[in-house]
């Protein structure tokens, strides 16, 4: 399993962008068009795709599995967009993997903390934040007020 940084150009985050998307059209139901209008990936210049080998038809290769991205919150803070880990690696640590390549990233770059939303509907994401010891915040900035969101922050 392999991270590496990219940006919103990347074909392999694009691809994953629209199978979280499609998850996301699904479980947010009506609130999706709200919600998707605050996650254009043409903003995003800091992304991490995660790679897996796989053997197809005998040959090796590589495919990406999961995605993040985060941009500038404010001076001190990164927002963390579009996580997605593909159905069939789940539970395999790639959402982790892709977590702490972001976090590390932010720090490099001078950033003490990262911000982030997620759907309630979202119960996998919710354990998987509380587990990396993200701590539920106020909703924040358009997602005061969405009875559906679910804010959490993590000093890095």
């Amino acid at each position: 399993m392999k991270a590496i940084r990219t940006n919103s150009e990347n074909k392999d985050f694009i691809n994953l962008v629209k199978q979280l998307d499609a998850y996301l059209k699904i479980t947010d139901g009506d609130e999706h068009d709200y919600y998707n209008q605050f996650n254009h990936i043409d903003v995003l210049k800091n992304v991490v795709v995660v790679y897996v080998d796989t053997e197809i038809n005998s040959a090796q290769g590589k495919i990406a599995v999961g995605c993040g991205a985060f941009k500038k919150f404010n001076d001190t803070t990164v927002e963390l967009k579009r996580m997605f880990v593909s159905k069939e690696q789940r539970g395999k640590g790639v959402a982790q993997k892709v977590l702490l390549a972001l976090e590390i990233w932010a720090k490099e770059l001078g950033f003490k903390s990262c911000v982030l939303e997620t759907g309630k509907r979202q119960v996998e994401a919710v354990q998987f934040y509380k587990k990396c010891n993200y701590e539920i915040i106020p909703n924040y900035g358009q997602y005061k007020g969405m009875e559906n969101s679910i804010c959490f922050e993590k000093k890095v």
